[in-house]
C-alpha cells in the first residue's frame, strides 16, 4: 500500500502574489504546482547585510568644547605675536636691529666695504677740491688696549670696547697719509648719546691727549707714520650705531709736526698753519667721513625689512 502524498506544509503569506500566468504560457497541468513569476533580477535573501552599529546623537558640549579649544589656541598665538611685536623680543626684529647689527658689523661685513680700496671725495679738499685716497693697509682687528692711546681708552670706557678695526690712506699724491678706525662698542643708544654730549660739552674732540693712534706698517708710505707725525685728528660718536669713528693725518715724509689741530680748526677758511695749508683736516675729515657712510649703508642692509 503506497503512502499518500505528503501533507502541504501551509507557508505564513508574504503578501499578494501575482500568480496569474505570462501572456501565451502553457497552461499548467491539473492539480499541478504553479510556479511564480521570474522577474528579471534574482531574488535577494533577507539579512544579507551586516547590520549597521547604531550612531549616537552628537552631544552638544563636546562641539562647544571643541570650538572654544580652537578660538582658546589662535588666542594665545596672537598674543604671543602681538607681545613680542609690542616688547621687541622677536628674534627677526632683534636681528634688524640697527645697535645689534652694527656691533657685530666689524666680522660680518667684507672689509673692502668697512675699508674700500679707492675712496671718492669730491669737493672734500680746501676750496671744493676733489680728493682720492687709496688703500696702502688694513690693520688686523684688534682690542683697544691694543691700539688706542691710554687716556683716550679711558675716555671711552664708558661706552666698552667689543674690536677696533683699522686701515690707512693716502692721496692721489703720496703727500699725505691718514689712519681711520672704527671701534665697535657695547654701549646702547643711550650710552652713546651720553658720550657724544660729553665730546661735545667738554669739548674733547679739541684735546691733543686724545688723538688716535696711527697704523704705519713697514715698507708702506705710511712707514715713517708715527705719535710725532700726527698733525690733524677727529673722534667722532655715533648715536645711531654704536661706533666711535676715528682719524688721523700726517705728512707721508715724516716730518714732525710740533702743533697738531684739530680738524675743524685745521679746516678753518684763511688758516695758514702748515696743517691748514696741507689740507690736512681736510684728509682726516674726508676719509673718516666716507668709511662712516660706508659702514652706515652696509648696516642698513643687515637690518633692511624682509620683502
Amino acid at each position: 500500500m503506497f503512502p499518500g502524498p505528503p501533507a502541504v506544509t501551509r507557508r505564513r503569506p508574504v503578501g499578494a502574489v501575482d500568480l496569474t500566468p505570462a501572456p501565451g504560457a502553457a497552461p499548467p497541468p491539473p492539480g499541478g504546482y504553479r510556479m511564480p513569476a521570474r522577474y528579471g533580477y534574482p531574488e535577494t535573501p533577507a539579512e544579507t547585510t551586516t547590520r549597521l552599529r547604531p550612531v549616537r546623537p552628537r552631544q552638544r558640549w563636546r562641539t562647544v568644547a571643541a570650538a572654544a579649544c580652537v578660538v582658546l589656541g589662535l588666542g594665545l598665538i596672537g598674543g604671543a605675536a602681538t607681545g613680542a611685536w609690542l616688547t621687541g623680543d622677536s628674534s627677526a626684529e632683534t636681528t634688524r636691529n640697527p645697535y645689534t647689527a652694527a656691533r657685530g658689523a666689524w666680522h660680518s661685513v667684507p672689509v673692502d666695504t668697512l675699508f674700500p680700496r679707492t675712496l671718492q671725495g669730491r669737493g672734500a679738499g680746501p676750496g671744493g677740491t676733489h680728493r682720492t685716497w687709496t688703500r696702502i693697509a688694513v690693520a688686523a682687528d684688534s682690542t683697544c688696549e691694543g691700539g688706542l692711546d691710554p687716556l683716550l681708552l679711558t675716555t671711552l670706557r664708558s661706552v666698552g670696547c667689543e674690536r677696533l678695526v683699522r686701515a690707512t690712506y693716502t692721496d692721489a699724491t703720496r703727500s699725505a697719509v691718514t689712519t681711520v678706525g672704527l671701534v665697535f662698542t657695547e654701549a646702547d643708544a643711550p650710552g652713546m648719546q651720553a658720550l657724544r654730549t660729553r665730546f661735545t660739552e667738554q669739548k674733547l674732540g679739541a684735546r691733543k691727549d686724545l688723538m688716535p693712534r696711527t697704523y704705519a706698517p713697514e715698507g708702506t708710505t705710511a712707514a715713517s707714520f708715527g705719535d710725532g707725525q700726527r698733525a690733524s685728528w677727529t673722534v667722532n660718536p655715533l648715536t645711531e650705531i654704536p661706533v666711535v669713528v676715528l682719524a688721523v693725518s700726517g705728512f707721508a715724509d715724516g716730518r714732525t709736526v710740533a702743533d697738531p689741530q684739530p680738524v675743524p680748526a685745521a679746516m678753518v677758511a684763511g688758516a695758514t698753519t702748515d696743517v691748514a695749508q696741507a689740507g690736512l683736516g681736510h684728509e682726516a675729515k674726508g676719509i673718516a667721513d666716507r668709511v662712516e657712510r660706508g659702514l652706515r649703508g652696509a648696516v642698513a642692509e643687515l637690518t633692511e625689512q624682509p620683502r
